[in-house]
């Protein structure tokens, strides 16, 4: 698959999420639906009751993979960037620790869900937040001005994600950190999968090796990598997944197969600081 062709594929389909309130990119359970699920797979991820309610309506839509927020360690006064922001859901609750002193910029390529951020910025009142259009691997900040990078289930989105860390890494200040949530890989997956390009936009096909991952980042120029929490990714993520549906379907995939596939696959928290 071209980089362009994956580019147009995310977008068109996670514009599409807007209009329809279902999440394709989910470690935790059934990943289409509406509030209620999206309510479900965030609580399953590590988001609380309190940190839902916090956010206007329609601004989780249940697309992680984790909650970096919780282990950002965000400060008052902190300029946070989110990495393919959404509909806000992140970028809200980082809004509530950095205070009215600190700023969230939230970054996506797709309009769709840049629209629905702003339009969930103003029902709550976030004068701290902003949200650009912009893909990841070009982003649009300006360089040595950001405190923490964070992002959720989207840098395996990218096709080049060496140029998405190395971006991260130029718009930090020095000793700023990264903080991301993802999905990555334990070993190599079948090439019917990585062929699949509706497994890249349920984000399977598109990880890469946990190994390979942390490099990326070590590559990049951040210290102190580390991965600092893993979890399984449960096979109901693959079996109900509607992109896992459509390759399990065309391709004829056994119950053997999936369960293999889904023992490759795991969720993250990666961690790295810029040096001072």
């Amino acid at each position: 698959m071209k980089q362009e062709e994956i580019k147009k594929v995310v977008r068109e389909r996670y514009g599409g999420i807007t209009q329809q309130g279902s999440c394709c990119c989910s470690a935790a359970s059934s990943c289409c639906g509406g509030g209620d699920l999206a309510q479900t797979v965030s609580k399953n991820i590590g988001y609380s009751d309190e940190e839902m309610a916090s956010v206007p309506e329609g601004a989780n839509l249940g697309l992680g993979c984790g909650n970096p927020v919780a282990i950002a360690s965000l400060k008052e006064g902190e300029i946070v960037l989110d990495l393919g922001s959404g509909a806000g859901f992140d970028c809200f609750l980082a809004a509530s620790k950095v205070g009215n002193k600190g700023r969230v910029i939230g970054v996506d390529m797709t309009p769709q869900m840049l629209e629905k951020a702003r339009e969930n910025a103003s029902k709550g009142n976030y004068s701290n937040v902003e949200f650009r259009l912009g893909e990841i691997e070009n982003l649009p900040v300006a360089d040595n001005t950001v405190d923490t990078v964070i992002s959720n289930c989207v840098i395996n989105l990218a096709p080049d994600k060496k140029r998405v860390f190395a971006e991260a890494f130029r718009v930090l200040k020095p000793g700023g950190r990264l903080m991301v949530s993802d999905i990555v890989l334990l070993k190599p997956l079948p090439d019917f999968i990585l062929s699949s390009i509706e497994a890249y936009i349920g984000c399977v096909s598109g990880a890469i090796q946990k190994d390979e991952y942390i490099l990326a980042i070590e590559t990049a120029g951040f210290q102190k990598s580390a991965i600092v929490d893993e979890t399984t990714f449960p096979i109901e993520g693959i079996v109900n997944d509607p992109a896992a549906q459509a390759v399990i379907k065309t391709l004829a995939i056994s119950p053997a197969e999936i369960e293999d596939i889904a023992q490759s696959i795991i969720s993250i928290k990666a961690y790295g600081v810029k040096p001072g």
